[in-house]
């Protein structure tokens, strides 16, 4: 049994003064102002310190683009192929990248890896806690979504092969032609399982048919068809944001915009539609064409219009200026409670593990990290703990 006592605590949706929490085989007991300590219980008290949930990155490309290592090396974009549904995350996560060390310092516990955007459909992301020996271990849900990019990505990656897509007309004719095939996939799946099971029965004039001939990329798809498995689409500029909504309906996906660099300008039309955006990031240049658009302010105009936002900072090692990111878009018109669940509560709702992370309440995994002030005073405050499911992984010197 353990004990977090003192301080201030942000659940993130309420602010205890002088609170308590208290843990029990990694998961959390009780929260509250007045919670009754068992005698030996193991005490952290906190003092002036803050209190809150493990932080969480909702795009990230964490160990597929390993910290340190020669990009020649990368593991996130299998570019053979414009399409590889069946490429997963989780079998090129590297636990000893050296991000994690990091990531954990920084009070980030839990982490959506996520294949690149060269690709038209990308692979399965893995979503996973930042510390443990192997990706078993680490492992929250796998596939967490299926990954998808519109934009100059795929169409430079496959134009400059020589190679469909090298336009965004070809971006979507490749995304329409194969998630129309995953709906016949599982529609002639469905037929054939229905006459496996007639003959089972002993059905009259029921014959033993075929063996059933298994599409690996197109039994990646049929979740997502099926909308058993929500789809993650890369699109910055305000017109690709528009064809994955516009192909997302077509095929009734459940699914989120990742970056939506350009979201503001379509702010009403995707808080119509109630679709949830990772904005972000926003702490480089414009690097690219469809970067000219981009602004710090937003994640702050989506979320103030009522869209589902988490914010995202997109790379390996500087995952660790999550709370930087999230401090940056209050400064840009992102209200504090909105940027703080942006990276707890909203973030583990948009990646539907809202019943382990992303709060402090009874029976949510004990992940939790003590802070020396504020959490978005960044000049002043330091992380001082940080525990996964009741485990200190980091602890200030």
């Amino acid at each position: 049994m353990l004990a977090i006592r003192g301080g201030t605590l942000l659940t993130p949706d309420e602010r205890i003064e002088r609170g308590v929490v208290l843990v029990r085989d990694g998961k959390i007991q009780a929260v509250g102002p007045e919670v009754s300590i068992p005698s030996e219980t193991e005490v952290i008290e906190v003092g002036d310190g803050y209190v809150l949930p493990g932080l969480i990155e909702a795009h990230c490309h964490v160990a597929l683009f390993a910290d340190g290592i020669d990009p020649h090396y990368y593991d996130g974009n299998e570019m053979t192929d414009p399409v590889t549904p069946h490429m997963r995350g989780l079998d090129a996560i590297h636990p000893e990248d050296l991000a994690f060390e990091d990531l954990r310092e920084a009070g980030v516990t839990t982490i959506n890896v996520s294949p690149g955007s060269a690709n038209v459909i990308g692979g399965q992301t893995a979503i996973v806690k930042t510390t443990g020996r192997t990706v078993e271990e680490m492992l929250v849900r796998a596939p967490g979504a299926m990954k998808m990019a519109l934009g100059e990505n795929p169409k430079r990656v496959y134009g400059e092969q020589k190679k469909l897509p090298s336009t965004r007309m070809g971006n979507a004719a490749i995304l329409r032609e194969w998630l129309a095939k995953a709906e016949l996939y599982v529609e002639k799946k469905a037929r054939h399982q229905a006459k496996v099971d007639a003959f089972s029965e002993g059905l009259e004039n029921a014959t033993q048919p075929e063996p059933f001939e298994i599409d690996v990329r197109l039994e990646a798809l049929a979740p997502v068809v099926t909308g058993n498995l929500p789809v993650h689409i890369h699109a910055h500029r305000a017109d690709d944001v528009m064809t994955a909504i516009r192909i997302a309906e077509e095929f009734a996906l459940d699914y989120v915009l990742i970056h939506a660099t350009e979201g503001y300008k379509i702010v009403d039309v995707i808080a119509g539609k109630g679709v949830p955006c990772i904005p972000g990031p926003v702490l480089f240049s414009r690097q690219k064409l469809e970067l000219r658009g981009m602004t710090p302010k937003n994640a702050g105009i989506l979320a103030n219009a009522g869209v589902k936002v988490a914010i995202q900072t997109d790379e390996g090692s500087a995952t660790k200026y999550l709370r930087l990111n999230a401090v940056l878009a209050v400064s840009e018109g992102m209200r504090e409670i909105d940027a703080l669940r942006a990276i707890t509560r909203t973030a583990a709702e948009i990646l539907g593990v809202d019943d382990r992370v992303g709060s402090l309440e009874p029976g949510k995994d004990a992940d939790l990290v003590v802070l020396s002030g504020h959490p978005f005073d960044l000049a002043n405050t330091h992380v001082e703990r940080v525990l996964i499911e009741g485990k200190t992984v980091y602890r200030r010197v």
